[in-house]
């Protein structure tokens, strides 16, 4: 059964907006016919990425740009939302709090978010931006029991009239209508452990109904998590955005700005077989976009960074001349980068596919059914192999112009199959 199809940079700087932009702030940065961007932030972002902090202050209008500040999210409100002010303003925006945050103490959240003095101040804002934490905080504190406050209201008539929304690690999750809610252990979900108002939930939608966000991504192996979810809810598209990166999102458009990149999972060609007991996969389509890459969803064409142009590789091409000898087998699939790592490498060789296991080693090895997250595993010998192969759209590009080895990496295809692992997972030899 096939999934359902939905679809509805420059380098980095070092100056500050306040210097360096010429947008000015009673200037819209975008038609008010055309609804704002999203700039999705992995998490972990830098207080000093210029290159990040100086867009989100550009797409809001430019210096003098009036942004509003949720800490939400935060389990210290009050400090992270003064330090993001603080932050903004360093960058040239006017910033302000907005204390709106279950964890703030004295606050009514009720009274503040039909506040008639409050929403009148969001009609002047030209941004704002949801810190990180806990994203079901936001959703709850937004849209109680499930209905959109009079303030959600607010932000999204400011994204309707060009305004952006920001958002870093939990304020990226709630960027999609659905987004994951407490899904920490990402082998449990891929398990079958995927329930909605527990792992899954409602997210406020910013980004559309057709794009799924997810953070922390490759450091955390997310995509073992995604991709159960993008399966369950009719996605097409997820984006799983990198720490200290972000995607920029405007209509079908992505743009990927900060130190890393981001995976693109297309399902519009994939499909499973429903007979069988546990999550399986055939043919999901994989790109990764690098800092400076574009894609249009719309067109499912990727633009690479123009240093990376002169760096095409194309694995079909007679003159192609692999710089990878042999791809390693990936024990650790879900490893930190694993799976862009094993995508560039299966790039740039003869080969034609890479493997790697994704699975509970730590169940294995002490023979007790615990998750990663001290829940209970049901099945400890069960995992997932995952075979990256190319395709005939599988190509890429490379520079070594900015200190290493940076690949863009386009339509890598993967499957993911059940397996047996043994328990213990190894015995030590006999003296």
């Amino acid at each position: 059964m096939s999934v359902p199809l939905s679809l509805g940079a420059a380098a980095p700087s070092a100056t500050p907006a306040s210097t360096s932009a010429s947008t000015s702030a009673s200037t819209p940065a975008h038609a008010a016919t055309q609804p704002g961007p999203v700039l999705a932030i992995g998490g972990a972002l830098r207080l000093d990425h210029a290159a990040v902090w100086n867009r989100l202050v550009l797409e809001a209008g430019g210096p003098g740009a009036r942004i509003a500040v949720f800490a939400t999210a935060s389990e210290n409100p009050q400090r992270t939302g003064e330090r993001i002010v603080n932050t903004l303003k360093r960058y040239g925006a006017q910033a302000e709090f907005i204390p709106l945050a279950p964890k703030l103490r004295g606050v009514d959240l009720a009274a503040l978010r039909d506040d008639p003095a409050l929403l009148q101040r969001m009609e002047g804002m030209q941004g704002v931006f949801f810190s990180g934490g806990a994203q079901e905080l936001i959703t709850a504190s937004l849209q109680p029991g499930g209905q959109p406050s009079p303030l959600l209201q607010a932000l999204r008539a400011l994204q309707s009239r060009g305004g952006l929304v920001a958002g870093t690690s939990a304020g990226a999750a709630v960027m999609s209508e659905w987004m994951f809610r407490d899904a920490q252990d990402v082998l449990a979900v891929l398990k079958g452990r995927l329930r909605d108002g527990h792992e899954l939930d409602r997210g406020l939608g910013f980004a559309g109904p057709h794009l799924f966000i997810d953070q922390h991504f490759l450091k955390r192996g997310r995509i073992a998590r995604l991709l159960p979810a993008m399966y369950a809810k009719g996605y097409r598209f997820g984006l799983g955005v990198e720490e200290d990166s972000a995607a920029l999102i405007r209509g079908g458009e992505i743009e990927i700005l900060g130190s890393r990149g981001a995976l693109l999972v297309d399902l519009g060609a994939a499909s499973r077989s429903l007979g069988r007991p546990h999550f399986n996969l055939r043919g999901a389509a994989l790109t990764y976009l690098d800092r400076g890459d574009r894609h249009d969803l719309h067109s499912n064409t990727t633009t690479p960074h123009p240093d990376k142009l002169a760096g095409r590789i194309d694995p079909r091409a007679v003159d192609f001349k692999p710089s990878v000898g042999r791809v390693p087998f990936f024990p650790d699939i879900l490893g930190d980068n694993a799976i862009v790592h094993a995508m560039a490498l299966l790039l740039d060789s003869p080969e034609q596919e890479a493997k790697g296991l994704a699975f509970n080693g730590r169940a294995l090895l002490e023979r007790k059914a615990v998750a990663d997250d001290g829940g209970h595993d049901p099945d400890p010998t069960l995992g997932f192999e995952f075979r990256l192969y190319k395709g005939p759209d599988t190509l890429g590009h490379n520079t070594g112009a900015w200190g290493g080895d940076d690949y863009s990496v386009q339509r890598v295809y993967l499957d993911v199959t059940p397996v047996r692992l043994q328990s213990p997972l190894y015995r030590h030899l006999k003296t």
